[in-house]
């Protein structure tokens, strides 16, 4: 038996963009949530629970600011919760290896909560570039207590919660700090109490980052990086593609076995639609999510994407955006869903609604598989990684030109600054990466694909084994053929509305003719023995770039900005973006 609970406290976890708040947020209540190296990450505001002693703390991870009065929504929603003083004990989190900067929102908060913890982060980072501070100094300087902490060792958590119990239990003070220049005081203060080892050379780490956030040598190495990337995932896919396939198949087997015992209909449509379905989407999408998200999220825990962001701000700032718009479309290459969300973190408007509306032209996850398929097919050797890649590109360019056209048109008004911390690369965590990269997003993203194919799956089976799918196709070939494909992929894309990883599925159900997905002998001898050419894999590939996006993208741009108008637009827009060049494409080959 437990210790009864005495006390309930409600704590707010408060501080800078990156400076691991979220990292211990999870140390503390053991939840799974994603930590990125780059700022701007929580976009919301999570809770969890913990018991500790006789208490029962409620922890609510605040989104990153660094200020109480932000501009942004995600820093104006922390904002307005501290200077309410919701909670009955706030902890500031500070970056130990650049604590002036932490400080200064420190000193903000100081002044208006009664019951503070600086909780000094990242002790292990800051150790590791020569720089030691004197915790008892600091607390004396700031009339708070201070604890030391390196969430991602588990080090200090101990000490942080025992302070925690012991201030929030405490009476508040009667005066509270006040400091009229809380920049200066806290560039004063960091002088006081920090020391860095002359011996603790960081030239060579700076020179390195100088070398990868200029014009010269950091963007080739940006295309590289994506380039290698894209090939990574093209060429790793194959074989496990295969394997997946084995064993689909050998499912399908044995569950056509035990379906004896249920009428025909029955037995169909559980089998050779839903699970023939769900399985040929899982063989399809699975292998370059499982290879694809690992990168991705190493690049995130290196701290690489902000400085991609600001080798791109100049480009998108041309186009009526800023450098937080590339963050927000390498969200979406995981999802757009996630992408949309992510546009919280541009603080103007203007740019928030542009970036939002354009987030689908780029590729999520669910259109990966058939770019790389078609690309493999049609394409082949290393220049299938050069499709993809060049797919990838032309996804980001088509973002930036319709942002572009947005910002002289609907969207018009005065460009924003471009205000971005850049964190030092930090060793990547390869156990975090793996377990975060799976579970957050390959499970998580596939498990969200199979709710939609299973009842997506009976549907098809019930069109096929009735006619109704050769007679839509039918009928929807004249428009088809105008865009450079026909009536059988147009069909595909409108059943894609549910979710993008269902294009491959109902293609290849359609041109065999089959009553059931696993009728079709192979991927590659369906596509390469039916009506495909070339040109027409290469309008398919670019009218899954620019499509209207899935349901649930669709749904989180509502949810964003409470606007039907502006829904539509982010239906609109990538699908006439797709029309035309697929028009195009059809009438110059």
């Amino acid at each position: 038996m437990g210790r009864p609970v005495e006390h309930k406290l409600t704590v707010a976890l408060a501080g800078n963009p990156n400076v691991g708040k979220s990292t211990l947020f999870n140390a503390l209540t053991g939840l799974r949530q994603h930590t990125g190296n780059w700022p701007g990450k929580t976009v919301g505001v999570a809770q969890g629970q913990l018991d500790y002693r006789d208490t029962r703390f409620t922890l609510v991870d605040l989104p990153g600011t660094y200020s109480l009065k932000g501009t942004s929504p995600d820093e104006q929603l922390a904002g307005d919760y501290l200077q309410e003083n919701q909670a009955d004990c706030t902890v500031v989190v500070c970056d130990g290896s650049c604590l002036e900067r932490s400080l200064i929102l420190a000193l903000e908060i100081l002044m208006r909560c009664p019951k503070t913890v600086i909780c000094v982060n990242l002790m292990d980072e800051a150790m590791r570039h020569g720089i030691s501070v004197c915790p008892h100094k600091l607390s004396n300087l700031l009339e708070a207590p201070v604890v030391f902490t390196s969430a991602g060792k588990g080090e200090g958590i101990p000490a942080l919660l025992e302070k925690i119990r012991e201030t929030a239990l405490q009476m508040p003070k009667l005066s509270l700090p006040c400091w009229d220049d809380p920049i200066s005081a806290a560039e004063k203060i960091a002088g006081e109490c920090i020391c860095q080892n002359p011996d603790c050379d960081q030239s060579f780490r700076r020179s390195v980052d100088k070398l990868l956030v200029s014009r010269r040598v950091g963007v080739p190495f940006l295309f590289l990086v994506l380039l290698g990337i894209v090939w990574l995932t093209v060429w790793g896919a194959n074989y496990p593609g295969l394997l997946l396939q084995s064993l689909a198949d050998y499912g399908y087997g044995l569950l056509s076995g035990w379906a004896t015992v249920l009428p025909g209909w029955l037995g169909g449509l559980l089998v050779d639609g839903v699970y023939a379905v769900c399985a040929r989407v899982i063989c399809v999408m699975l292998p370059p999510m499982a290879i694809f998200f690992p990168l991705f999220t190493a690049l995130e825990d290196i701290g690489y994407l902000p400085r991609m962001a600001f080798l791109l701000d100049p480009v998108f700032a041309r186009c009526g955006g800023c450098g937080k718009q590339a963050l927000t479309l390498c969200m979406g290459l995981g999802c757009n869903a996630v992408g949309v969300m992510g546009c919280r973190i541009i603080q103007s408007p203007r740019e928030r609604l542009n970036a939002i509306l354009t987030n689908a032209m780029v590729p999520c996850n669910g259109r990966f598989p058939t770019l790389i398929l078609l690309g493999s097919l049609f394409f082949t050797g290393s220049g299938s990684a050069l499709v993809v890649a060049f797919c990838v590109a032309l996804g980001v360019v088509g973002a930036m030109a319709v942002s572009f056209l947005l910002s002289k048109t609907l969207s018009k008004g005065e460009a924003s600054t471009f205000c971005m911390e850049m964190p030092p690369f930090r060793r990547p965590r390869l156990g975090q990466i793996l377990v975060r990269s799976v579970l957050d997003r390959t499970v998580f993203v596939a498990g969200r694909a199979l709710l939609v194919a299973a009842p997506a799956g009976a549907v098809l089976w019930a069109l096929s084994n009735t006619g109704l799918l050769k007679l839509v196709a039918d009928f929807l070939n004249p428009v088809g053929l105008f865009l450079g494909m026909n009536g059988v992929i147009l069909l595909a894309f409108l059943f894609c509305l549910p979710a993008n990883e269902l294009l491959l599925p109902v293609i290849l159900l359609s041109i065999t003719q089959a009553q059931s997905l696993q009728a079709v002998t192979g991927v590659g001898y369906a596509l390469l023995g039916s009506f495909f050419t070339w040109q027409m894999a290469l309008c398919t590939m670019v009218f899954t770039l620019f499509h209207w996006p899935c349901g649930t993208t669709l749904m989180t741009v509502y949810r964003e900005t409470h606007s039907i108008k502006n829904t539509a637009a982010a239906f609109i827009l990538p699908t006439a973006a797709g029309m035309l060049l697929c028009t195009l494409l059809n009438f110059f080959l």
